[in-house]
């Protein structure tokens, strides 16, 4: 994507005025990833788009952080969050979220593109079922529940657990995915486009990717108990992968647009549009951009419940269905059941040491949660 990923961090883009989308800005600010992130380019090359159909000013503001780029879009400085998995982390009041000064955010999605995420580990270690990985070194990272919480989930699909596998903890994302071509460790988890897994693929390990596949109804239920917002996804664009050669992998959604729950439905509405009525400038910024359609990043699951006013456009659209209805009715009725069971945590354990307060929440939580089956 020429001249979007060397734009410098925080700058205001502007560019020439086109037809006016329905209530959309005239300005708007976005958060998302660092730059050079997949995250980053993505929304640099919707900003683009809005800017050359509707005359929108973007400025986006990046950061490292789960924290950094949702606290913006909470603090109403920033109107949508190209997020990752803090967006799930938030909307349950668990990882960071579970602190006293946050639980659960009232939040909702937009639209999130559809992101596979695997388990890749070095062709020469001859890791081709989960039994296989037992005992092996697995490369996570330090301070990052995002990518390991999904680890997790992707070893609860075979069957293990942490413990049955070398957790070898890095301090930064770059070390841990590294750290297989540097014969470090055996295996990591991660999506399957870092520049770590094409060096990876072309080093004399090798790479191979452990695949989930969605005939394993167990090993998928397994999965969902961990990491709710997973699905089923044949990957053919990644390190190793093609069309001749492709994984089944499991399927999450980044970014993930986020927003305040209280937006208004109109604009939420007019924003989704209006990637719509764009998707053909920025569809071809990147490999995965496509996948931005509507019809593949408007319909759950997701890591929050979705915005009523982007439910209005993709039924306009014939795009949302009785069935997307249920799932979104469902988890907005759980975001409800978390929000209460804090408030409870607070009244009861307000003035309690950090420890036991969070004992408290987990406690009130999984009472919450078990309330709705």
């Amino acid at each position: 994507m020429q001249g979007l990923a060397g734009l410098s961090a925080g700058v205001a883009m502007a560019f020439s005025v086109g037809v006016s989308a329905q209530a959309l800005p005239g300005t708007m600010t976005w958060s998302s990833y660092d730059v050079g992130s997949a995250g980053y380019a993505e929304a640099s090359a919707m900003a683009d788009a809005f800017g050359k159909q509707y005359g929108t000013k973007v400025r986006i503001q990046p950061s490292g952080s789960s924290i950094g780029r949702l606290q913006p879009v909470l603090q109403k400085r920033a109107d949508v969050g190209f997020l990752a998995t803090e967006a799930f982390f938030a909307a349950e009041g668990t990882e960071d979220f579970a602190k006293k000064r946050w639980g659960p955010q009232d939040i909702r999605v937009l639209a999130g593109r559809p992101a596979a995420f695997g388990l890749p580990t070095a062709k020469d270690a001859n890791i081709r079922s989960f039994a296989d990985l037992k005992g092996k070194k697995i490369a996570f990272v330090a301070g990052n529940p995002s990518v390991n919480v999904k680890c997790e989930a992707y070893l609860g699909f075979g069957g293990l657990t942490v413990d049955d596998v070398e957790v070898v903890m890095f301090p930064t994302y770059g070390a841990a995915m590294s750290s297989i071509a540097e014969g470090k460790t055996d295996a990591t988890c991660t999506t399957t486009t870092p520049s770590q897994m094409y060096e990876l693929a072309e080093s004399p390990r090798g790479i191979h990717w452990l695949g989930a596949p969605s005939s394993d109804t167990e090993g998928w239920k397994r999965m969902q108990a961990i990491a709710p917002f997973f699905g089923p996804q044949v990957e053919t664009v990644g390190a190793g992968l093609s069309k001749d050669n492709p994984a089944e992998l499991m399927s999450y959604r980044y970014p993930v647009l986020t927003v305040r729950a209280d937006m208004s439905a109109d604009d939420a509405y007019a924003f989704v549009k209006a990637m719509d009525e764009t998707f053909d400038i920025y569809k071809n910024a990147t490999k995965v951009m496509p996948r931005w359609s509507l019809d593949v990043s408007g319909v759950p699951p997701a890591d929050a419940a979705f915005h009523e006013g982007a439910i209005r456009y993709l039924k306009e659209k014939g795009i949302w269905t009785a069935d997307h209805q249920k799932w979104n009715d469902a988890r907005v009725k759980r975001h409800q059941a978390l929000i209460a069971a804090w408030d409870k945590t607070m009244a009861q354990g307000k003035d309690l040491p950090d420890d036991q307060f969070e004992a408290l929440w987990q406690k009130n939580r999984e009472a919450a949660l078990s309330s709705l089956n």
